[in-house]
C-alpha cells in the first residue's frame, strides 16, 4: 500500500516554537533505528530564538540520488524519497553536498545516508508520519491541501523553489504568507540577501496617570523613557 496522492506534507516555520517535540518523536520511528531524521535550525540565531524544522523536501527530481556513484537512494512511485540501501550505500557524502535543502546525514557508525523518509513504513499503512503526530503548534501537518488552505486562509503552500537558475520541485509544502499577486516560486538565493523589515508603531505614553500622548518609532523593541 503506497501513500495516497491527496495526502501532502506541510511545514509552517512561523508556526514552530522550537519545543523539540518532533526531533523526539522522530527517533522513535521502526525504521529510524533510533535516530532523529528532523532537526531544528535557528533562523537569526544572533538575534532571535526562532526555529524552523528542517525535513526532507522529497524533490521530484531530487540531487541527492542523481550524484549518487552507487545508485543507493530511490524514489518511490508515490514521491517519497527513501534513506540510502544499506547493501550499496558507501557512505561517501555526495549527497549531503549535493542536496540544496541541507538534509541527508551520513552516520558513521552504520556507514550509510539515512533521512527523513516521511516514516514511509507508518504512511504506507495508513498512519501520519511521527512529527506531525506531536507538533502541539501544527507546524508540521499532513493531510490534503485543502485541508491546510481552510486551516491557514492567510498562508498559500509552496512547492516550487529556485536555486540560482535550478528550479526544484517538491512532494513537501512549505506555508508562506499569501499575497495578491502569489508568486509561482519561492527564489530561495535571492532571499538570503533579505532584511528584517521594520514595521512603524504608535507606542502610547503613560504620564501622570494619562495615555494621550504617543511616540512614533521604527524599532518594535525601543523603550520609551519619560
Amino acid at each position: 500500500m503506497g501513500v495516497p496522492h491527496d495526502l501532502e506534507f506541510f511545514v509552517d516555520p512561523s508556526r514552530c516554537i522550537g519545543c523539540q517535540a518532533c526531533v523526539q518523536a522522530c527517533s522513535e520511528c521502526n525504521t529510524h533505528k533510533g535516530h532523529s531524521m528532523i532537526h531544528l535550525e535557528f533562523v537569526d540565531r544572533a538575534n532571535s530564538v526562532q526555529t524552523v524544522p528542517v525535513v526532507c523536501m522529497h524533490c521530484e527530481q531530487p540531487t541527492c540520488a542523481e550524484v549518487c556513484p552507487a545508485d543507493a537512494i530511490k524514489r518511490t512511485e508515490d514521491g517519497v524519497v527513501q534513506s540510502a540501501r544499506k547493501p550499496r550505500c558507501i557512505a561517501c557524502g555526495n549527497c549531503v553536498i549535493a542536496c540544496p535543502f541541507g538534509v541527508p546525514e551520513v552516520h558513521l557508525a552504520e556507514q550509510v545516508m539515512m533521512k527523513c523518509d516521511m516514516c514511509y513504513d507508518r504512511m504506507s499503512v495508513g498512519k501520519k508520519p511521527m512529527c506531525a503526530t506531536v507538533c502541539p503548534s501544527q507546524a508540521l501537518f499532513f493531510g490534503t491541501r485543502a485541508e491546510i488552505i481552510a486551516l491557514r486562509p492567510r498562508s498559500t503552500p509552496m512547492s516550487t523553489f529556485r536555486f540560482g537558475e535550478q528550479t526544484i520541485k517538491t512532494r513537501v509544502s512549505v506555508m508562506m504568507p499569501r499575497a495578491s499577486a502569489s508568486p509561482q516560486h519561492l527564489d530561495v538565493t535571492a532571499a538570503m540577501d533579505d532584511r528584517t523589515r521594520g514595521r512603524s508603531l504608535k507606542l502610547a505614553v503613560v504620564q501622570d496617570g494619562r495615555s494621550d500622548d504617543t511616540v512614533d518609532t521604527d524599532d518594535p523593541f525601543a523603550a520609551v523613557q519619560v
